[in-house]
């Protein structure tokens, strides 16, 4: 079987840096989807929809690709967390999180072209936050990152300062589960290492 090219549909550029520290050759090309347009009040169901959807976005622009779409939440007492709009909306966030614990909820999915076939699956990742204080929290915020990430922190920014530990798959946290990747491509019939640079 002929090695189809692997577009990432997003523009995250922690999605793209994993995969590239893994040593796979993408193509990166952001759908720019209305996420604002799908309304799902179940986390698993709701990042599995919209990853879809980013990615059948992108499907037009390639014959014989194999395409990923991914989307993440934060789930805490049962509400739902995407990007902060704001600083404020970011510092409010933290202070509600703050010794708390939230699942990190990602959905992951491969469009292959050459075979026809879709994929669609969640990994979910439990995060447990620090106490901070109002300062930490206000200086965090100040930073901008906060305002990028599903869930207001980057794991693999300054965020990792706040985080005491992680139950589950570590690199979901950064928006796409790797060992749910490899397991993915090896249901389509490849290999992780058809894709190495």
């Amino acid at each position: 079987m002929k090695k189809p090219q692997f577009v990432l549909a997003s523009a995250s550029p922690a999605r793209h840096r994993l995969l590239q520290t893994v040593g796979m050759e993408v193509i990166v090309r952001p759908s720019d989807f209305d996420e604002s347009q799908i309304q799902v009040s179940e986390p698993a169901q709701l990042v599995q929809v919209l990853a879809q959807c980013k990615a059948e976005t992108v499907v037009p622009q390639f014959e014989s690709a194999l395409i990923m779409g991914c989307d993440s939440v934060l789930a805490m007492n049962g509400k739902i967390y995407g990007k902060p709009a704001d600083a404020q909306e970011a510092i409010a966030r933290w202070q509600l999180m703050r010794g708390q614990c939230g699942d990190l909820y990602t959905g992951h999915v491969l469009i292959d072209q050459c075979q026809n076939q879709t994929l669609v699956r969640c990994q979910v990742t439990r995060v447990y936050f620090a106490s901070m204080s109002d300062r930490t929290i206000q200086a965090y915020v100040a930073t901008g990152e906060p305002l990028k990430c599903a869930g207001a922190f980057a794991l693999e920014g300054f965020g990792g300062l706040f985080v005491e530990k992680i139950a589950g798959c570590h690199s979901n946290v950064m928006g796409l589960s790797l060992p749910l990747l490899r397991q993915m491509l090896e249901e389509l019939g490849y290999h992780v290492t058809d894709f190495w640079r």
